[in-house]
């Protein structure tokens, strides 16, 4: 591996762990903390939060998928230079195809569902608020579980 490999290697891993690092914190320590508050401060609370979180995790998204394409890439580009045709490992592939559902699933809460914390918040709407972050956290909830298993393809293979 050369050292260009070993450096888009490193900012693919450390995008990884902001986005499902960030995921963990926020739903397992985050959110029960905050249940604690009263609708108004929690729903703000959590609505500046996201925003920065979310701000975050659509950089980590560009790296993840940018390098991840770029690794792919070079692995086909030395398989035909060196004279033999390229097949993409099970297990790149499995991390390809849960990658690309785990950004789309980014963008449903970033793009649908986080603006509706926005507009609640501005309103003063508090249900409407705890709304839209009950989805925002089945959703997380999920990518957290695709996320874990991308890991867990990404070591076990």
């Amino acid at each position: 591996m050369d050292l260009v490999h070993r450096a888009l290697l490193l900012l693919h891993l450390l995008a990884v762990i902001v986005w499902v690092g960030g995921m963990v914190f926020a739903h397992f320590f985050l959110r029960p903390a905050a249940q604690s508050l009263e609708p108004p401060l929690r729903v703000q609370l959590m609505q500046g939060v996201l925003q920065r979180f979310l701000g975050a995790v659509g950089g980590a998204v560009a790296v993840v998928l940018a390098s991840g394409v770029w690794m792919i890439g070079r692995a086909a580009r030395q398989a035909a230079q060196a004279g033999g045709s390229f097949s993409m490992p099970l297990g790149w592939a499995a991390m390809a195809v849960l990658g690309l559902v785990m950004a789309a699933i980014f963008g449903h809460i970033r793009f649908a569902l986080f603006p509706r914390l926005r507009r609640a918040v501005a309103a003063a709407d508090w249900p409407a608020g705890g709304k839209a972050l009950a989805g925002i956290r089945r959703w997380v909830a999920v990518n957290l579980v695709l996320g874990s298993l991308t890991v867990a393809v990404a070591v076990l293979s």
